[in-house]
């Protein structure tokens, strides 16, 4: 065979292996970006279906969620009421108390030396709370103390008995009605409004 024949033999061999080789280059190539398309699917699936999932666990817990009423723990506070005024006849308590109120707190506290103090919570049918505050000191500091700081705001008459209403500048939406005589302080506090307290005061025997 002359060179000539032998160059272009060389020449289409060398033609063939770059065919073969781009054609092997191409099938790598689509088998590759294949895999790459399904993985994109699979991934894309993956992200719908998780969506699909938060969507009907978010209804479920919209149609199932019912907001959670706080319990009121009631006391039985009359014995103690009964105990009360037999050291402190002077110790006051709701007869009766208003109907759809629970007390929540009772606490009577008579040391050997005075003060001598009577608590009672109270929440109403409205959930609102109301306290009764009873002391033989007559002071301001037991106001002080159960109150903070207060601004008279004019007076109440209850079953003919005038009471000092007063707002407390340290507690929002808070009020007390104060009434001292006889040695006694009397304090009816809470958030319930004026109305109301003077309704309770009203109850107290």
């Amino acid at each position: 065979m002359s060179s000539t024949g032998e160059e272009q033999t060389a020449a289409q061999t060398r033609a063939q292996a770059e065919r073969a080789q781009v054609r092997a280059e191409a099938e790598a190539y689509r088998a590759q970006n294949k895999i790459d398309r399904a993985k994109a699917r699979t991934l894309t699936n993956m992200v719908w279906a998780l969506l699909a999932c938060f969507i009907v666990v978010a209804f479920l817990m919209l149609v199932t969620w019912r907001p959670k009423e706080e319990r009121v723990r009631a006391v039985d506070y009359t014995p103690q009421l009964a105990e009360a005024r037999k050291v402190a006849p002077w110790v006051r308590g709701p007869e009766p108390m208003p109907a759809g109120w629970t007390a929540t707190s009772a606490t009577f506290r008579a040391p050997q030396q005075s003060p001598i103090t009577w608590h009672l919570g109270i929440v109403t049918d409205q959930k609102k709370y109301v306290g009764l505050e009873q002391s033989n000191v007559t002071s301001n500091g037991f106001q002080t103390d159960k109150l903070g700081k207060t601004e008279d705001d004019g007076t109440a008459t209850v079953a003919g008995v005038v009471w000092q209403r007063k707002t407390l500048l340290e507690r929002k939406n808070e009020h007390a009605l104060v009434l001292i005589g006889s040695g006694v302080t009397t304090i009816v506090t809470g958030n319930a409004g004026y109305p109301v307290l003077e309704t309770f005061a009203a109850t107290l025997r």
